[in-house]
C-alpha cells in the first residue's frame, strides 16, 4: 500500500472518497483496505456476515470501535510499520559473527508511526501476515522481528513487481525465515562442516605456510552449496556452471565437486611429470574442474568450476557465456536446467566494474542465462582494507539493486539460515528467471593468504576472530542443546566417527600422493569437443565456394519479400550487392562477409556475432538486420540460410567491453562448432577489455588447456579520427604472442576476409583470431574482390606483389590499408622497381612464406617496413628483428615518429603525417614537400 510517511485523517478520507467514485483508480491494497472497512462496519451494525465475500477475512473479532475512523488510522499506521519492517528490517538483523546484534533503529520504532506503548496490547487486523486474523501490536512486531531481524536480513521491497514481493513473503513469513530442519538434515550439515574444517586443518599442518586461501571463517558455504545442489537437482537442474574466487576454492573442489584429496595433495607437492605437462600451467587455486556427481538424493548433476585468473571477478561474464552456450545446446528442454552460480568476495563485488557489466547482461536477449545465484563470501575486509575504505554504500551488494532482484543478508555462523536462503534463492530463480544475491557475512580466520599477518592492520578484528571457536564446534553444541545429539556416549561417538572417517580418508590420500607424486591428469572438459585441437598449421585447406552456390546465396540475401518495405538507400545497396556477385567483380568487404556467413550457415554451422551496433555495423556497412521503412518490423535474410537446426544470431550488445567480450569468450569455449565473433565499435574499445584479452584469450590455452576459436573484429586504421579511433593497439596483441597462442591478422582484401572466416570454422584447430578490421577499406573502390577470388583458393598469409617486376631495387613490407596508399603512389610515379609485400597474418609468423619472398627479391638493396602508426606502436618492433633475420638486411622504418598517443587530433597535422608516409616509402610527387 502506498502510504506516506506522515499519515493524517484528511489523506485517508481523500483516498476513501476516490474509492467510492472510481475504485479501480486506486492500488489493489487501498481497494482491499476500504472494502474491508465497509464490510467491518456493516457487520458491526448487525448485517449478516454471510454476505461477506470469501476472499475477505473476518474481522468481527475486533471490538466495535475498530471500525471507527480513528481505529482505521491506527490500522493504517500498523500497515506502515509492517511495510517498514519488510523494507528496512534488515537494519536490525543479527548478521555479523564478530559484533553484537543491533537492538533498535529509530525508523523502526513505533513512535516513528505515531503509535504509543499503550498500543502494544491493542489488537489489529493482520492481513495475511500471520496465522491469526487479528493479533496484538506486540505480537505483530515480534513476528516481524523474527522474520526480518534475526539471522536473515532481506532487501526485496524495491522489487517493482508486486507478485514477486508476495511470492517472497509467502515463503518467508509463514516460517519466519527459520524453517525446521529434520535431524538427518542437521547431521548432514554437521558432517559437511567437519569435512570443511578438518580438510583445512590438515593442509595447515602438512603444508605449513603454503598459500591455499583457507575457507576458515566462512565454513557455512560448504553445507550451503551441498544443500543448493540437492535442491537444484530436485528442480530438474542438470548442470551448474560455477565461478568463484580464491578463498575456499580447494575446499569447494574436494567437498562439493569431490575432486580426490590425492589430486589436491599432488598439486601441493608440485612435481609435475614433464612428459605430461602441457603449457605453463597455473596455481592450484585458479584451476577449473568438471565433475559428474550422483547426489545423496540419487539424482545426477554435472558441475563445471571455471578456471579463473587472479583478477577474480573477470570470470563472471565468462561463466555466463559458458552457461548460455550450454543452454543453447539443450535440445528442446528448459534452459533453466543449466544454473550459473557465482561466488564473490565482498570487496570485489562492490569494487569491480565487471560485476555491474555482468549484472546488466542478465536480462538482455542473447545474454540472459535464466538467472544467476550470486553468493558473496563477505569477509568484511578486502586484503587489508576495511569496508569504510572499500565502498561508498552500506552493503557490498548495493550495486545489485539495479536489477530489481532480492538480496539476502545472512549470518555466516548460522548454516541453517544459509541453507534456507540458498534454497529460496534457487526457487526464486527457477520461478522468475532472474538473478538473486546471497550475502553471507562471516570473517577470514587468517590473513589474505597464509603468509600474511593480519594483526599488522586489523588487530582488534583479529583478536575477536582468535577467540571465535570454529563453526563445526559451535553447531555441534547447538545440536546438543536442542537434543539433536543426545548427551552421553552417543554424542561422543557421532563426533568421533565423523572425525575418524574424514581423517582416515585424508591420510590415505596423502600417502597416495607421496607414493605417486608425478601423476597429473589432463583437465577434463565437456564431452563432444574431442575432435578440436590447438595445433596450428600454415597448411590451410581450400575454403572456396562454388560460384553457383555463391550466386544462389547472394540472391537469397539480397531479395526482399514482397510485403517488406526497406529504406530506399538500403534497397539500392542490396541491388548493387547482388549485381556485383552476378557480374563477378566489385565484391566489397560487407558483401564478402555476408557471403561467408551465408555459406557457413548453409553448411550447418552456427554464427553468433555480438557487439555494439553489430546488426547494422558501426560504419553502416553490414545491415544484417533490415527494418521495414513503414512498419518498423525486422527481417534477417541470413536466417533463411540456416540449415540442420543451426542459427544466425546477431546482437547489439550493451555498451560493455570486458563483460561482453568475456561472455563471448566463455561461449566460444563450449561451442567450437560454429563462428563466435565479438566486434568492437572501434578497435580502441578493446582497451576496456584488456583484462579479458590478457587473462583469458591470450593465455587461456597455455594456463588451462582451454581452446577458444573466438574472433575479435577490431576496426583499425588512421583515418583522421583522433587518437583512440585510429588504433586497435596491434602492438599489444603482438606482445602477447608466443607458442602459436593466437592469430593476429591485418587484411587488405574482401576475399582474404572471406577465406579466413571460413577457415576459422572449418578447421579443427581452435585459436583466437584477432582481425584488425578495416574502416575506409569498407568503401574503397580498390579494396574489392572478384567472384573467382571467393570461389577458389584459400587464405594467404603473405601476398606477393601482383605486378611482374623484373629488376627490384626496393622491397616494401607493409600490412593493412597503408598498402593502397603505397601502391597508388608507386603507380602514379611508375616506380615499378619497387615490390610491395603485404603481410596479412602477422602471427603466427609466416616465416617460410617470407623466406620465399626474400629469396625472390634477393637482388634488392633496399628493404623497408612501412606503417601508419607511431614507431613504438603497430608492428614495427615485432617485425623488424624477424624480417632482418630472414632477409639478412637492415630495414628502413617509414611511419610516424614515436608517440605516447596513437594519433593526432588535428586534421591538418594528420594529413601532413599521412602524406609523408608514401613520400618516404616510394617518392615525392612533383610540387609537394615532404613533412
Amino acid at each position: 500500500m502506498d502510504i506516506p510517511e506522515t499519515l493524517n485523517l484528511d489523506y485517508i478520507d481523500q483516498q476513501y472518497q476516490i474509492w467510492k467514485k472510481e475504485p479501480e483508480s486506486l492500488s489493489r491494497d487501498w481497494r482491499f483496505f476500504f472494502k474491508g472497512f465497509e464490510i467491518g462496519t456493516e457487520t458491526s451494525a448487525g448485517d449478516s456476515a454471510g454476505d461477506r465475500p470469501d476472499s475477505m477475512p473476518a474481522i468481527e473479532a475486533l471490538p466495535e470501535e475498530a471500525c471507527t475512523l480513528d481505529r482505521t488510522l491506527q490500522q493504517s499506521r500498523v500497515e506502515a510499520l509492517k511495510y517498514r519492517y519488510r523494507d528496512m528490517g534488515h537494519l536490525l538483523a543479527c548478521l555479523d559473527p564478530l559484533a553484537s546484534c543491533p537492538m533498535s533503529h529509530p525508523l523502526l520504532d513505533i513512535s516513528a508511526f505515531g503509535l504509543l506503548p499503550d498500543d502494544l496490547n491493542t489488537e489489529f487486523y493482520t492481513r495475511r501476515f500471520a496465522k491469526t486474523k487479528v493479533a496484538s501490536l506486540k505480537d505483530i512486531i515480534q513476528e516481524l522481528r523474527q522474520t526480518y531481524c534475526r539471522s536473515v536480513g532481506v532487501e526485496y521491497m524495491h522489487l517493482q513487481d508486486p507478485q514477486e514481493r508476495k511470492w517472497l513473503q509467502d515463503r518467508m513469513e509463514p516460517v519466519k525465515n527459520q524453517p525446521e530442519f529434520k535431524q538427518d538434515e542437521k547431521l548432514r550439515i554437521l558432517n559437511k562442516l567437519y569435512q570443511s574444517a578438518l580438510f583445512e586443518n590438515y593442509l595447515h599442518k602438512k603444508y605449513i605456510g603454503q598459500t591455499r586461501f583457507s575457507l576458515e571463517g566462512a565454513d557455512a558455504i560448504i553445507p550451503g552449496l551441498d544443500a543448493l545442489l540437492l535442491h537444484a537437482s530436485e528442480n530438474n537442474c542438470k548442470e551448474i556452471i560455477l565461478g568463484m574466487a580464491h578463498r575456499g576454492r580447494l575446499n569447494v573442489l574436494t567437498n562439493i565437486l569431490y575432486k580426490p584429496y590425492e589430486e589436491i595433495f599432488r598439486e601441493f607437492i608440485n612435481t609435475y611429470n614433464p612428459e605430461s605437462l602441457v603449457g605453463a600451467g597455473d596455481v592450484k587455486y585458479h584451476n577449473g574442474y568438471l565433475a559428474d556427481i550422483q547426489l545423496a538424493n540419487k539424482r545426477n548433476i554435472q558441475i563445471f568450476l571455471v578456471n579463473n585468473p587472479s583478477h577474480l571477478e573477470s570470470v563472471d561474464p565468462v561463466v555466463e557465456g559458458i552457461a548460455y552456450a550450454r543452454q543453447d545446446m539443450i535440445d528442446g528442454g528448459n534452459r533453466n536446467q543449466v544454473l550459473p552460480v557465482l561466488i564473490h568476495g565482498d570487496a570485489a563485488f562492490a569494487g569491480q566494474g565487471v560485476v555491474a557489466e555482468t549484472l546488466n547482461l542478465s536480462q538482455l536477449e542473447g545474454y540472459k542465462t535464466e538467472g544467476t545465484i550470486h553468493i558473496i563470501i563477505n569477509n568484511q575486509i578486502g586484503y587489508t582494507t576495511l569496508p569504510e575504505n572499500a565502498r561508498s554504500t552500506r552493503y557490498s551488494t548495493d550495486v545489485a539493486k539495479m536489477l530489481m532482484i532480492p538480496i539476502f543478508h545472512v549470518h555466516g555462523e548460522n548454516p541453517e539460515a544459509v541453507i534456507h536462503v540458498l534454497k529460496l534463492a534457487c526457487d526464486y530463480r527457477m520461478a522468475f528467471a532472474k538473478d538473486v544475491v546471497v550475502d553471507m557475512i562471516c570473517y577470514r580466520r587468517f590473513g589474505h593468504n597464509e603468509g600474511d599477518e593480519p594483526y599488522f592492520t586489523q588487530p582488534d578484528m583479529y583478536q575477536r576472530i582468535k577467540d571465535r571457536p570454529p563453526l563445526y564446534k559451535i553447531y555441534t553444541q547447538k545440536l546438543r542443546e536442542n537434543g539433536d545429539i543426545k548427551e552421553g556416549d552417543d554424542a561422543q561417538n557421532i563426533e568421533q566417527d565423523i572425525e575418524k572417517n574424514i581423517i582416515q580418508c585424508l591420510e590415505e590420500a596423502f600417502q597416495g600422493a607421496q607414493d605417486n607424486p608425478k601423476v597429473f591428469p589432463k583437465p577434463e572438459f565437456f564431452k563432444g569437443l574431442e575432435k578440436y585441437h590447438g595445433n596450428f598449421s600454415f597448411d590451410f585447406a581450400e575454403t572456396g565456394v562454388e560460384q553457383e552456390t555463391l550466386l544462389n546465396i547472394a540472391e537469397q540475401l539480397n531479395t526482399i519479400p514482397g510485403n517488406f518495405t526497406p529504406h530506399p538507400k538500403l534497397k539500392r545497396l542490396l541491388e548493387s550487392r547482388l549485381e556485383a556477385v552476378e557480374k563477378g567483380e566489385g565484391i566489397d568487404w560487407a558483401n564478402a562477409e555476408s557471403l561467408a556467413f551465408g555459406s557457413l550457415l548453409s553448411q550447418g554451422y552456427f554464427i553468433r556475432l555480438s557487439g555494439q551496433d553489430s546488426a547494422r555495423g558501426t560504419f553502416s556497412q553490414r545491415h544484417s538486420v533490415l527494418m521495414d521503412y513503414k512498419t518498423g518490423a525486422d527481417y534477417i535474410p541470413l536466417k533463411a540460410l540456416c540449415k540442420n537446426g543451426t542459427e544466425f544470431k546477431v546482437l547489439n550488445s550493451s555498451l560493455s567491453e570486458a563483460g561482453v567480450l568475456g561472455f563471448d569468450y566463455g561461449y566460444s569455449l563450449v561451442r567450437p562448432q560454429g563462428l563466435t565473433i565479438w566486434e568492437a565499435q572501434f578497435g580502441d574499445f578493446a582497451n576496456n577489455a584488456q583484462g579479458i584479452i590478457d587473462l583469458y584469450i591470450a593465455s587461456g590455452e597455455t594456463k588451462w588447456q582451454r581452446l577458444s576459436g573466438l574472433v575479435m573484429l577490431l576496426p583499425h586504421g588512421w583515418e583522421g579520427l583522433g587518437p583512440e579511433h585510429s588504433s586497435a593497439r596491434l602492438e599489444r596483441f603482438l606482445q602477447l604472442c608466443a607458442h602459436d597462442n593466437i592469430q593476429v591478422c591485418n587484411l587488405t582484401t574482401p576475399a582474404q576476409y572471406f577465406h579466413l572466416l571460413r577457415h576459422q570454422v572449418i578447421s579443427r584447430c581452435r585459436k583466437p583470431l584477432i582481425i584488425m578490421a578495416p574502416k575506409s577499406l569498407l568503401r574503397n573502390p580498390e579494396a574489392v574482390s572478384s567472384l573467382s577470388d571467393l570461389s577458389s583458393g584459400a587464405f594467404e598469409h603473405v601476398l606477393d606483389d601482383p605486378a611482374n617486376i623484373e629488376k627490384t631495387r626496393r622491397v616494401i613490407f607493409c600490412s593493412g590499408k597503408i598498402y593502397y596508399q603505397i601502391r597508388q603512389r608507386r603507380d602514379t610515379l611508375k616506380a615499378y622497381n619497387m615490390a610491395v609485400i603485404r603481410i596479412e597474418q602477422l602471427y603466427p609468423f609466416p616465416q617460410k612464406q617470407l623466406e620465399q619472398i626474400a629469396e625472390k627479391y634477393k637482388t634488392a638493396d633496399q628493404w623497408f617496413w612501412v606503417q601508419e602508426g607511431p614507431e613504438n606502436m603497430e608492428a614495427w618492433r615485432f617485425m623488424e628483428p624477424r624480417l632482418r633475420k630472414i632477409t639478412g638486411k637492415d630495414l628502413t622504418y617509414v611511419g610516424r615518429q614515436e608517440s605516447s598517443s596513437p594519433a593526432t587530433g588535428f586534421v591538418n597535422i594528420y594529413k601532413q603525417e599521412q602524406g609523408s608516409i608514401p613520400d618516404k616509402a616510394v617518392g615525392q610527387l612533383a610540387g609537394t614537400q615532404t613533412g
